[in-house]
C-alpha cells in the first residue's frame, strides 16, 4: 500500500494547473482559484518557469492577518518562493510524508524541470483509500472462495 506513483494520480485526475503571472494581483489569483474551485496557484514567469506558489493558507497568512489589500499586492510580494516539489515516479507514501514533514497541502510535480502536474494531500487521501478498497475486495474473494475473473 501508498507504493502507487504520482504519475497513476495524475493519469487519472490529469496534468492541469492553475497558474498566473507574478505581476498579477492576488484578487486576480484568488478569483482564479475560487472560479476553478482549487486551493492553490503555480506563479511562472513568462519563460514557463516556475517562480512560487500561493494558497489559500497564504491568503490568509500574508493578505488577511497583515491587512495588506489584494487588489493592489503583487503576487511575487507573497508568493511563496521556495516550492517543494515532486516527480511523477514519487510513490504516494513519499508524498505524504514530505507533507507531514513540510506541512504541506499541495505539491508540484515536474518532469524533466517541466511543471506536469499538481497533487494535494486530497489526491493522496483518495488513492490510499482506493488501494485499502481493492486490498479489501482481493482478500474478501480470495478468503470466500470468489476470485477475481
Amino acid at each position: 500500500m501508498m507504493q502507487s506513483t504520482i504519475s497513476e494520480i495524475l493519469r487519472d485526475k490529469g496534468n492541469w494547473v492553475l497558474t498566473i503571472g507574478p505581476d498579477a494581483t492576488v484578487f486576480d489569483a484568488i478569483s482564479e482559484m475560487e472560479s476553478k474551485r482549487v486551493g492553490a496557484i503555480v506563479v511562472l514567469d513568462d519563460s514557463g518557469n516556475m517562480k512560487g506558489i500561493f494558497t489559500e493558507r497564504d491568503y490568509l497568512r500574508r493578505i488577511v492577518l497583515r491587512g495588506r489589500t489584494s487588489k493592489t499586492t503583487k503576487m511575487s510580494e507573497v508568493m511563496t518562493e521556495k516550492v517543494f516539489c515532486v516527480t511523477p515516479s514519487y510513490t504516494v507514501g513519499e508524498c505524504m510524508a514530505t507533507m507531514t514533514d513540510k506541512k504541506l497541502r499541495h505539491l508540484p510535480v515536474v518532469d524533466e524541470g517541466n511543471l506536469v502536474g499538481i497533487i494535494s494531500i486530497g489526491d493522496c487521501v483518495k488513492k490510499i483509500s482506493q488501494e485499502a478498497q481493492a486490498q479489501v475486495k482481493f482478500l474478501t474473494d480470495y478468503v470466500t472462495g470468489r476470485y477475481p475473473a
